[in-house]
């Protein structure tokens, strides 16, 4: 029963740091490299990141710049940032891209809030049903091993005190993901 509870507390595990890494790409007010790592860039054939091809710095609060290792990259590095999502309008002097990122209307801000409110439930739900198929596990442990009622409830138990745990590490990272929205 430990390494069914251990199995699914990795599960719990996975699925907050994806929530943690998917929160990184919503933006907020301030310039972060984060907001691009969902842009694919054709280049040659082959999706990549932008990482992948070019160094990515914020030289200011609203500002990030994008270098291309190889220049003749650049106008598809240009060409993936405006097909995007971002709505973000890129310049280049030739060497280097320019994102500069307006400041957030209090209308996106709230748009975005909510978006992030979605994306925390959806994580909640997900953490409830790696719950519930750990305490289907040690159901069928009950029925298949012989497992003692106390030995089931201290597992199901356990099993609560994680979702508990993740849950709250979960609206944690909202919190903190909202006040950042929010800060002008």
């Amino acid at each position: 029963m430990d390494r069914l509870i251990a199995a699914h507390k990795r599960k719990m595990q996975q699925a907050l740091e994806e929530f943690q890494e998917q929160l990184s790409t919503v933006r907020t007010g301030r310039a972060s490299p984060a907001i691009l790592t969902p842009i694919k860039v054709d280049y040659y054939g082959t999706k990549l990141p932008i990482n992948q091809l070019a160094t990515i710095s914020i030289p200011e609060p609203r500002l990030i710049t994008i270098t291309p290792w190889d220049k003749s990259s650049l106008g598809a590095i240009e060409k993936a940032i405006l097909t995007s999502e971002l709505s973000l309008t890129p310049s280049s002097d030739g060497n280097v891209i320019r994102l500069a990122l307006p400041p957030l209307t209090e209308e996106r801000r709230e748009e975005l809030v909510k978006l992030v409110q979605k994306m925390a439930e959806d994580r909640r739900v997900h953490i409830r049903n790696i719950r519930r198929e750990a305490n289907e596990g040690i159901d069928a442990m009950e029925q298949d091993q012989g497992l003692s009622e106390d030995e089931v409830r201290r597992g199901k138990a356990e099993v609560q005190e994680l979702t508990d745990e993740f849950i709250k590490k979960i609206d944690q990272a909202l919190d903190e993901k909202v006040a950042e929205i929010r800060e002008i």
